[in-house]
């Protein structure tokens, strides 16, 4: 009797680590993969970016790259006042959607 017992709560084991295994799956295809994907993808649009660019920050500022280095933005806003960010704070989904209503 103990015998069949213990066989058996080996195989719930088994499918309780199949189980978690596909959590984990699902986790990672639907959680880190896309998140890593954004990451990617904002990289790419601040290695992008150049002189005369209309952007927006993460904070909402407006305005028209003058210069750059290889960590800051220097912006031109109205009234052409200047303010220097760093390339982190720019926003590719709202700088998007800025490109997007100007055409």
């Amino acid at each position: 009797m103990l015998g069949n017992s213990a066989s058996g709560g080996g195989q719930g084991d088994f499918t309780q680590f199949i189980f978690l295994g596909l959590v984990l799956v699902v986790f990672y295809f639907f959680m880190i993969r896309p998140q890593m994907k954004k990451s990617k993808d904002q990289k790419k649009f601040r290695e992008a970016l150049k002189k005369g660019d209309r952007v927006v920050t993460i904070g909402g500022i407006h305005g028209k790259i003058l210069d750059m280095t290889d960590t800051t933005v220097t912006l031109e806003m109205v009234d052409k006042n200047h303010i220097k960010f760093e390339k982190s704070a720019i926003s590719m989904d709202n700088s998007a959607s800025l490109s997007d209503t100007s055409n």
